[in-house]
């Protein structure tokens, strides 16, 4: 198996989750209700947390917002991030509602003395801000001046003057993002970055679409760039709920072999040759493997559903946990040994039987 390696960064700190250095990939959403609605903000947050998400970012749009977070702080464990836009004061109101890191968009919050003072906030309270490049809102100053039309560069061009104002005042604790709608500047923007700073990366791709596609879009652009060994904290961003986007984040780490949350579904597309309801198992065996909670430290493990005697057998003997079936029955294989027939209606009891069997040794 090929091992990635991993871009060498800075160890960042958020709340009780680190970034960075040999940490694993950090999976982040965004609420999506009304920050100053305390109790439905609240609700998500713990339904995310439940799924898995491992920090969690919420718009401060006003004053009113930036005062709830310090109720939604005492009541949730993930790390709160506050997305701040234009208005500087809200930084300051929400360092002081106790979140674990700011974002801070270089398109909109600029001004030297207005940056210093959410400094000096963040410095006193020892938390990171992240550098939070999108190319729908690069600087002004930017796209005026730049000699070139290349939004990779532009976006680059933007976080380095950004960065270079923040280290100007002894400020290190720094996570960068370099977001696009477009998959190739994305993926150009993150690649320049890393010869220019050993700060930890925010993956993402921005205004991906409908689910469909903004799942495709983002499962494109950051396994490239996981592969190459960039990347230290992702969110998938889509138009849906955000249990979707953590779903998208977990299922991209784990093809690209950078974390493990609990078995692995093979199974195969089905066609005429299938004689057994494969659809139907499949997803309940899902649905059930996600209410379980697995280990950081779970170790890969593949389960094979197949509906036919073409590949089935083979995939089966070659998974950890396999069932090929027939007609009315299967056959189930463990550790490349056949164990005996299963039926249909009993399949995915079996196997959630078996896994603990495999995982124990």
């Amino acid at each position: 198996m090929t091992k990635i390696i991993r871009r060498k960064t800075k160890t960042i700190r958020i709340g009780n989750i680190f970034i960075g250095g040999n940490n694993p990939i950090a999976i982040q959403s965004m609420a999506k209700t009304k920050t100053a609605d305390t109790e439905k903000t609240i609700r998500q947050i713990k339904e995310l947390e439940n799924i898995g998400c491992e920090i969690v970012r919420l718009a401060v749009k006003d004053s009113h917002d930036a005062k709830a977070l310090r109720m939604i702080k005492r009541r949730v464990n993930a790390p709160i991030v506050a997305d701040i836009h234009f208005d500087w004061h809200l930084a300051i109101e929400a360092i002081d509602s106790g979140v674990d890191k700011i974002r801070l968009n270089p398109g909109n919050i600029y001004k030297k003395d207005q940056i210093r003072e959410i400094i000096k906030a963040a410095k006193l309270n020892r938390i990171p801000i992240r550098v939070g490049v999108n190319s729908g809102s690069l600087p002004d100053t930017i796209r005026k001046t730049s000699k070139t039309k290349n939004t990779a560069e532009m976006m680059v061009k933007a976080a380095c003057d950004y960065i270079k104002l923040l280290e100007k005042l002894r400020f290190y604790d720094i996570v960068v993002s370099l977001k696009s709608s477009d998959i190739f500047d994305t993926i150009e923007a993150y690649r320049r970055m890393t010869r220019l700073c050993d700060y930890p990366f925010h993956l993402g791709v921005t205004a991906t679409g409908s689910p469909y596609s903004g799942v495709i879009k983002s499962g494109i652009a950051l396994s490239i760039l996981l592969l190459e060994g960039i990347g230290d904290t992702i969110r998938v961003s889509l138009t849906d709920k955000p249990e979707a986007e953590v779903r998208a984040v977990k299922s991209i780490l784990e093809t690209t072999m950078l974390r493990c949350f609990g078995p692995e579904i093979i199974s195969c597309p089905t066609c005429g040759r299938c004689e057994v309801d494969l659809v139907k198992i499949v997803k309940d065996l899902d649905k059930k493997l996600s209410a379980i909670s697995y280990p950081l430290s779970a170790m890969p493990l593949k389960v094979a559903i197949m509906g036919c005697v073409v590949n089935g057998p083979g995939e089966a003997k070659e998974a950890d946990l396999g069932v090929a079936f027939g007609r009315k029955e299967g056959l189930l294989f463990r550790k490349g040994r056949a164990i005996r027939k299963v039926s249909l209606d009993n399949c995915t009891d079996i196997l959630l039987k078996e896994i603990p069997k495999i995982v124990s040794g």
